[in-house]
């Protein structure tokens, strides 16, 4: 995700913070200053951490609960709606699916539950007025939230917990594509309920953002579920360019400027004088090597080195996820003997897409 930066690692999984949750943060702390001084914004600083932990624990339990069905998780995010942990891959079972988003609010009401049996154990006083107050001690404060958290997260609205588990419930019965479209609408429905009463009620910026937030995350997770089906059972094979052009390292960019203008193909492949690839001069490369040293200038100095081959039995997800991860439009293909026989492009992808969902292909 954009904008996320990693400021750690556990058991393999990168721990990101999204700079719209630090926002919030920091608004937080400086409403807290403003009002109260620096002793008060100390305090928030505290409860802030404390509920940093508490939301990764969150996490970490969907992480450890994908763990035992084989699913790895590479990161979690921390968004202002609460956590993310991504999954390399869907859920082989609705059942799983169910399983792994209830493990997280299992997680959260237990945090609630020992907060509560401690504060009991040191002789507080909890009232049912106190418990609807955020200005108490901080361990009554860090159990409210988690409360407050749990019931939030289970509101059947996507990326929320609640979704998932009516993704997983209605997959059960009519598969998952509709099934993400239905919960995915249906967050999107509620999002837009959070906004009007964000703007037109209760002016709450904090609430807004969380439902912006949860309508593009619904429409992404739709999307994302979309192009899955549409590939599923396509390889690279089916989907590479194989009709493309070539360029020698050592052709001055002039000729590549020639190569661009006579067609559509906006990718080339870099190689040596034995045919193997050097590298990829992209659209982008050859009009920033332009401006800055002229068409005088060798492919070489133009393109992206090293660029990582795809094989062509390689599957579509994963073909997907690694030109995503290249931060490249396109990616060249090569055989087991390392030749190169296919390019694979982002619009050549989208194209294929197009015509399957046309055909509806499943």
């Amino acid at each position: 995700m954009k904008w996320s930066y990693r400021i750690g690692q556990i058991a393999g999984t990168d721990i990101k913070v999204h700079v719209t949750f630090l926002l919030l943060l920091a608004f937080i702390a400086f409403v807290s200053y403003t009002s109260g001084g620096l002793a008060s914004a100390v305090g928030t600083t505290v409860m802030i951490v404390a509920l940093f932990a508490c939301v990764l624990l969150h996490e970490f339990g969907h992480i450890l609960m994908a763990r035992r069905f084989g699913v790895r998780t590479p990161d979690v995010i921390l968004l202002p709606i609460g956590g993310l942990a991504r999954l390399e891959r869907m859920p082989e079972e609705p059942r799983q699916e169910l399983l792994i988003a209830l493990a997280g609010p299992a997680v959260t009401l237990a945090i609630a539950v020992i907060l509560y049996l401690a504060l009991m154990l040191s002789g507080a006083t909890l009232t049912v007025q106190e418990l609807t107050r955020l200005d108490q001690p901080l361990l009554q404060n860090l159990m409210v939230i988690n409360v407050m958290l749990l019931l939030f997260n289970l509101i059947p609205a996507f990326p929320m917990d609640g979704g998932r588990v009516l993704r997983a419930v209605l997959a059960s019965r009519m598969g998952l594509r509709r099934a993400t479209r239905i919960a995915a609408s249906i967050g999107q429905a509620l999002a837009v309920l959070f906004g009007m009463w964000a703007v037109f009620y209760s002016w709450n910026p904090i609430l807004l953002l969380i439902a912006v937030f949860v309508f593009l995350a619904a429409g992404a997770e739709a999307t994302a579920i979309e192009t899955s089906s549409a590939g599923k059972g396509v390889v690279v094979a089916d989907m590479m360019i194989t009709n493309f052009r070539t360029i020698p390292v050592y052709a001055p960019l002039q000729r590549a400027v020639e190569f661009l203008l006579e067609g559509e193909q906006r990718e080339f492949p870099v190689v040596d004088n034995d045919g193997r690839v050097e590298g990829l001069l992209t659209r982008e490369n050859l009009i920033k090597a332009l401006a800055e040293h002229g068409p005088g200038s060798t492919v070489g100095e133009a393109m992206t080195p090293r660029v990582a081959g795809v094989s062509p039995a390689l599957e579509f997800n994963q073909a997907l996820a690694q030109l995503r991860s290249s931060g490249l439009s396109a990616l060249p293909v090569l055989d087991p003997a390392g030749r190169l026989i296919g390019l694979l492009t982002m619009d050549n992808i989208s194209d294929l897409l197009l015509v399957r969902r046309a055909q509806g292909v499943e």
